[in-house]
């Protein structure tokens, strides 16, 4: 073969050859509704990305979307998975409770005291009874943020304390807990929250102590946080696009694989106590701020115990009317 017709098929079989390399390589477009320095960006999907583009040799890859740019607003975010507006979204059930009822069972007081222990009781149970509230769609992760405190206007340290007061749950389904502690509760997102401490719309709402430090910065309108309360969860997922998972190569749903699950999840929930242990020392070594902590004794908490109880009887039976019967296994289970 001559050299000129040598060069032309070396050229051509190069040509062809990087041709099926970028074939083979995929971006996935995430998209979230929190801001660019959020820790769910800055440490979860930050991992992720490096995760993917290191197993893949960089033929997978991931591009960020985050403040809503691919659609405002927490609320559609399950369905901008399931329709592909964007590859993968991060999202949570509170604000799409008819999807996931059984999920939103995991959003009560019961035995876990931070993001870490729910989520792996979620993970535990989700084979056995939540999968199927997430068949048209690959789970990524379900983790939570747990809601370890009361921001306040007022000592709610005691029940006493609590009769009559405003009071934001982390759900609207905890209502009949809130009720049953003698409060009322009052449904407001976490956005007007400090507007509400601020002007007496709400005495107080569940927090993280996220919630009192920068960026939300409660700590500028609250007299209180109360700490040892029943601890309510908001669950949160990181779910991908059915069809564009089953399209990938074997190879990279393999690597999604391996990362989906526990090992995102556990990261997800990582992010969020983590970011609970960073405004706890900022809260310990501010001066300044007018507001207390305080801390519910073993004999309140052992009576808000029991208004948890109370309640939860009452979401069992509202369950019941909807056709669920297992709620109270589910709970449980959850809780064992």
């Amino acid at each position: 073969m001559g050299i000129s017709k040598f060069s032309l098929v070396l050229a051509l079989t190069s040509a062809l050859g990087l041709s099926a390399h970028a074939a083979s390589s995929e971006e996935l477009t995430v998209a979230t509704f929190v801001p660019p320095q959020h820790h769910t960006n800055t440490v979860m999907f930050a991992w992720f990305a490096e995760e993917l583009e290191a197993r893949s040799g960089g033929d997978l890859t991931m591009q960020l979307f985050p403040a809503g740019q691919l659609g405002a607003g927490p609320v559609q975010q399950y369905k901008r998975a399931v329709e592909g507006v964007a590859d993968i979204t991060f999202g949570i059930t509170a604000y799409t409770p008819a999807l996931f009822p059984k999920t939103m069972l995991a959003i009560p007081p019961g035995a876990s005291g931070n993001s870490a222990e729910a989520t792996q009781r979620i993970l535990a149970v989700f084979d056995e009874h939540l999968a199927d509230e997430y068949e048209d769609v690959k789970v990524i992760a379900l983790s939570t943020a747990a809601g370890i405190g009361i921001a306040a206007t007022q000592d709610m340290s005691t029940l006493d304390g609590m009769q009559g007061a405003k009071v934001v749950p982390y759900a609207a389904m905890t209502t009949p807990i809130i009720e049953a502690m003698g409060a009322v509760p009052v449904q407001m997102p976490v956005s007007e929250m400090y507007t509400g401490l601020s002007t007496g719309t709400i005495d107080g709402a569940y927090a993280t102590y996220n919630n009192m430090t920068p960026p939300w910065n409660f700590w500028d309108v609250a007299t209180h946080f109360v700490e040892n309360v029943p601890v309510q969860h908001a669950v949160i997922f990181v779910v991908m696009n059915r069809e564009r998972y089953e399209g990938l190569s074997d190879e990279h749903r393999a690597i999604i694989d391996e990362l989906a699950g526990e090992a995102a999840s556990l990261k997800l929930a990582e992010s969020f106590d983590a970011a609970d242990a960073r405004s706890l020392q900022m809260m310990l070594d501010t001066e300044g701020k007018n507001y207390e902590m305080v801390t519910v004794s073993d004999e309140e908490r052992a009576r808000m115990d029991a208004a948890v109880a109370e309640g939860m009887a009452a979401i069992f039976a509202d369950y019941a009317e909807r056709g669920i019967d297992n709620a109270q296994e589910i709970y449980e289970a959850i809780n064992r």
